[in-house]
């Protein structure tokens, strides 16, 4: 993987490069932005806004619900002990573990979705800068076209970029 970046101080500057990188033609999936706080007032960063995490996490949590149901009603079937005329699949005392199959499906889908989405573990290797942790934004393009390196390299230059560093 090749790639071009510039580390930026603020968000405003990191914005500007972002605009002015799209302006030029970059695809927007081409371009990576990396920050060690999230920006969310800004565009750069709305990029993976739109998430299905929820509903991911809702269908875990009525999986977990319907399989807590069925554990504790086929157990309970499974040995019916008849106690003076009450149900033998009693639903009050079904509901803990219900309700905790129902948690553990809901957080067992949103660890497996996050762990998807986030592309981990890693198979490719990212444009990172150790001066990230340090409060500074990353902006920068993987795998641009070779005609096209100058012109992404001017438009970091203009934007306040103080450096451009390039990944071979």
């Amino acid at each position: 993987m090749k790639a071009i970046y510039a580390l930026y101080g603020d968000p405003v500057s990191a914005q500007a490069a972002w605009q002015r990188l799209r302006a030029a033609g970059v695809d927007a999936d081409a371009i990576t932005v990396v920050s060690s706080e999230p920006f969310e007032e800004y565009q750069f960063s709305g990029r993976h806004a739109a998430t299905w995490l929820y509903w991911i996490a809702a269908f875990g949590g009525a999986i977990g619900l319907v399989a807590g149901y069925w554990l504790t009603a086929m157990t309970e079937l499974s040995w019916p002990l008849p106690t003076g005329g009450m149900p033998i699949v009693a639903m009050w005392p079904n509901l803990i573990v219900v309700f905790e199959m129902t948690m553990l499906g809901g957080v067992l889908a949103t660890v497996i979705a996050l762990f998807v989405t986030a592309g981990l573990p890693a198979r490719r290797t990212s444009v990172y800068d150790r001066e990230i942790a340090d409060g500074k934004i990353l902006v920068g393009v993987r795998n641009p076209p070779d005609g096209s390196l100058s012109a992404v390299e001017r438009v970091l230059k203009t934007t306040g970029a103080a450096d451009v560093k390039t990944i071979a």
